[in-house]
C-alpha cells in the first residue's frame, strides 16, 4: 500500500493549506495532533485544549483569509494548532522556553496572532472593537471568537455578547464546548449547554428540518430563512426554555461535530455570508486523539513530560519527596477547616491548581467553585464573611488583578474577615507575561486595612494559614506564595501563631542589612551561608510581612546600618523595597538602600532560574549586590 505524504510538513503558511483539498484537511487534522504529541511530550506545556481543536483550527484557517480576516482564541492555551500552521511549526520546539515562543497567542509574535489571550473571557469584547473598527473604516473582514465554555463562564464574555448584540456588527462567536475548563465545568451554564447538546428531540427536529430545506446550501437563501425562523419557534417548546444566546440578538447554529472537519469547513463557509452576530456551538472533546488525555483530562491540561506510549507522566526523585506549596496549602486548609467549622474555601476554577480538591473531596459542602468569575469569587467571599463565616479565598496573583475593585470596596472597605490566598505570587515561569504574579505587593499595599504577609517557607506558610482565621485578626488578610516546591521535607509542625506585622531576624551582622520578603529569603540565606568565614558580617531580616511593616525592627535596622539591601519577587515599583525606602524618608533616615526584585518591565518565558538571573535576584545577583555595597563600605574605611 503507498504511504501517504507528508501534507503538513509542506505547509508553511494558511495560503498553503488553502491550497489543498477538502478531503486531504482530515489527513492535515491527523497530523498536526501527531505533531502536537510528539513535541509537547518532551517539551512540556499545555496539551488537551489544543488537541481538541485540531479539526477546528484547520477549518478555520481553510475557510478564512488569515491574517486579513482575525481569529481570537480564548483562552489561548488553544491555539498551538493555530501556531504550527502558521509558520511557526520549525520552531514550535522552542515553545515556552526562555527566548522561544511564548505558550500563548502574542501581538508582537506573529500578524496571525489577533490579539494575545493569556487571560480568559476577553476574546469577545476584543472580536466586537475589530469588527466595529472593519466597519468604521470600510474593510471587509471576518472576525471570529473562539472561547471555550469554561471562558464563557466570566462576566466579560457576557459583557461582550450583550455588547455585540445591540449592534449589526459582522461577528462570528464559537462556542468550543468540550464540558471542562481545567477541572470539570460548574453553573448554570454548564447545565444549560449540556440540554441543548444532548437533547434528542431537539437535535433530530433540527437535523431533519435543516437538511430537508438544505440549509447548508449556497444558493437557498429563502430556505435557510425559513430553516432558521422554523428552528426559532421550536426551540424554546422542545428545550422547555428560551435560547440565551439568540436571547442577547445572535442567531445560534449548532450544535455540531467540532472534529468533523469536512463539516465544519462547509458550516463556516455559509457562515461567512450571513451577516450580523452569529454563535457557532462546537462539541468537543479535550485531549481528543490521545487516549490519556481524554480519560484524565485535568492532568492532561498541562501534564509536563510525559510517554506518548503509555501515558505515564515522567517525574524526578525531588519531586516526589518535597511537595509543592500549593500540596502544603491543600493540606493546611483541610486541617484548619476540620477545626474551625467557620472556614470556608472559594476557587474560581482550579480546585486542583490550588489543591483545595484535597478539601473538596473531604468536605464537599465546605469548598466552592465559583467558575471563571474572579470579580463574583472576592464578592462572594465577602458576602460569606458578612454572615460569620471565615472565607479563604484562593486566586492565582495575576488573575487576582481583575478583581481589584472587588478588593478594595466589598472587603478592604468594609473590613470583612476574608483569607486572601495569593497563589503563584512572583514568576512562575514557562507560562511567562500574562501569569507572572508580580503585582500583588505593589497593589494591595495601597489598600488600607489589608494585612499583606508573605511566608518565606512551607512552614511560615502553614502558620500564617493559621494566624488569619484567628478572632484578634479579624479583617483582611492576605497570604501570598509562590509557584512549586518548597524547602523542606519537614513542614508538618503543630501550629504556632504569628503575631502580625512582625519581622524575624535570622541572621546577625555589622556591615549589610539584607531584608527580604517571602520565598526569595531562602536564595538570601545560601548566599550568606557561603559569604561565611569572609572578614564581613552581613545580616539577614525576614521581613514577613508588607503590611503592616514591622516599624519597631526598621527603626533598629537604620539606626544600625547605612547599607540595606532589600530583596522580593514582585515589581520594584511600588513595592516591598519601595515601603522600606518610604520609611526611611518618612522618618528622616539617611542609608544607601539598594532594591532587588522585577524591574519596570513585563518579563517574558522561560524557567524561574533564567528571570530570576534575568531580573538579577538570583544566588549571583545576590552576591553581587553585597559585593558592590562591600567595595564602598571599604573605600569609607580606606
Amino acid at each position: 500500500m503507498e504511504q501517504k505524504a507528508n501534507l503538513l510538513s509542506k505547509i508553511d503558511s494558511p495560503a498553503d493549506l488553502r491550497k489543498l483539498k477538502p478531503e486531504q484537511l482530515v489527513q492535515v487534522s491527523a497530523e498536526l495532533r501527531q505533531f502536537i504529541i510528539d513535541v509537547v511530550c518532551n517539551n512540556p506545556g499545555h496539551f488537551g485544549a489544543s488537541l481538541g481543536v485540531v479539526e477546528l483550527t484547520v477549518a478555520l484557517h481553510y475557510v478564512f483569509n488569515t491574517p486579513h480576516d482575525k481569529i481570537i482564541w480564548d483562552v489561548g492555551h488553544q491555539a498551538y494548532g493555530h501556531k504550527i500552521l502558521t509558520g511557526r511549526r520549525d520552531i514550535f520546539s522552542t515553545n515556552r522556553k526562555y527566548k522561544g515562543l511564548s505558550g500563548f497567542p502574542k501581538m508582537t509574535e506573529s500578524e496571525y496572532d489577533a490579539f494575545g489571550t493569556g487571560h480568559s473571557s476577553t476574546s469577545i469584547s476584543a472580536a466586537l472593537g475589530m469588527a466595529i473598527a472593519a466597519k468604521a473604516k470600510g474593510e471587509k473582514r471576518n472576525i471570529v471568537a473562539v472561547i471555550g465554555d469554561g471562558a464563557m463562564t466570566a462576566g466579560q464574555a457576557f459583557e461582550g455578547l450583550n455588547n455585540a448584540g445591540i449592534g449589526n456588527s459582522d461577528l462570528l462567536v464559537i462556542l468550543n464546548d468540550n464540558n471542562i475548563a481545567i477541572d470539570a465545568n460548574v453553573g448554570a451554564l454548564k447545565e444549560y449547554l449540556l440540554d441543548i447538546s444532548t437533547s434528542k428531540t431537539y437535535n433530530r427536529f433540527k437535523d431533519k428540518v435543516w437538511n430537508m430545506l438544505g440549509v447548508f446550501g449556497r444558493h437557498k437563501t429563502g430556505a435557510r430563512r425559513l430553516a432558521a425562523q422554523l428552528e426559532a419557534g421550536f426551540k424554546s417548546t422542545i428545550l422547555d426554555k428560551s435560547n440565551l444566546f439568540e436571547g442577547l440578538n445572535f442567531r445560534y447554529f449548532g450544535p455540531i461535530d467540532g472534529h468533523d472537519v469536512m463539516h465544519l469547513t462547509k458550516v463556516l463557509e455559509d457562515l461567512k455570508r450571513i451577516p450580523g452576530p452569529k454563535l457557532l456551538h462546537c462539541m468537543t472533546i479535550k485531549g481528543k486523539g490521545f487516549r490519556h488525555a481524554e480519560e484524565d483530562q485535568t492532568t492532561f491540561h498541562a501534564p509536563g513530560k510525559f510517554d506518548k506510549q503509555t501515558g505515564v507522566i515522567i517525574t524526578t526523585p525531588d519531586e516526589d519527596s518535597i511537595l509543592t506549596f500549593q500540596e502544603v496549602f491543600g493540606r493546611t486548609i483541610q486541617e484548619l477547616a476540620e477545626q474551625n467549622s467557620k472556614i470556608r474555601a472559594i476557587t474560581p476554577a482550579m480546585p486542583t491548581g490550588s489543591s483545595l480538591n484535597i478539601l473538596m473531596n473531604k468536605m464537599p459542602d465546605r469548598v466552592y467553585d465559583v467558575g471563571i468569575a474572579e470579580q463574583h469569587a472576592v464578592t462572594f467571599s465577602a458576602g460569606l464573611a458578612t454572615q460569620g463565616l471565615i472565607p479563604y479565598c484562593h486566586i492565582y496573583s495575576s488573575f487576582l488583578q481583575r478583581a481589584y475593585d472587588q478588593i478594595i470596596h466589598d472587603v478592604a472597605l468594609q473590613k470583612l474577615h476574608v483569607v486572601f490566598c495569593v497563589d503563584r505570587g512572583g514568576l512562575v515561569g514557562a507560562d511567562g507575561a500574562t501569569h507572572h504574579g508580580f503585582f500583588d505587593m505593589a497593589f494591595m499595599r495601597s489598600v488600607p486595612n489589608m494585612v499583606i504577609s508573605a511566608p518565606m517557607d512551607e512552614k511560615e506558610l502553614r502558620n500564617l494559614l493559621y494566624t488569619a482565621q484567628l478572632e484578634k485578626n479579624r479583617g483582611p488578610f492576605s497570604i501570598r506564595y509562590p509557584r512549586g516546591r518548597g524547602v523542606h521535607r519537614d513542614w508538618f509542625q503543630p501550629f504556632s501563631e504569628i503575631e502580625t506585622g512582625k519581622a524575624r531576624l535570622l541572621k546577625e551582622g555589622k556591615d549589610i542589612a539584607v531584608l527580604s520578603i517571602g520565598y526569595p529569603g531562602n536564595t538570601v540565606a545560601k548566599v550568606l551561608k557561603k559569604l561565611d568565614g569572609e572578614k564581613f558580617s552581613i545580616a539577614h531580616y525576614d521581613m514577613r510581612f508588607i503590611a503592616p511593616l514591622d516599624t519597631a525592627a526598621l527603626n533598629d535596622i537604620f539606626n544600625k546600618f547605612r547599607y540595606i539591601i532589600t530583596v522580593e519577587d514582585g515589581i520594584l515599583k511600588g513595592g516591598f523595597g519601595s515601603a522600606v525606602a518610604e520609611f526611611m524618608s518618612d522618618n528622616s533616615y539617611r542609608a544607601e538602600i539598594r532594591r532587588l526584585g522585577i524591574p519596570d518591565y513585563f518579563v517574558e518565558h522561560g524557567t524561574q532560574d533564567e528571570l530570576y538571573r534575568e531580573c538579577g535576584y538570583d544566588a549571583e545577583g545576590i552576591e553581587v549586590a553585597i559585593r558592590e555595597m562591600l567595595v564602598k563600605i571599604e573605600g569609607e574605611k580606606g
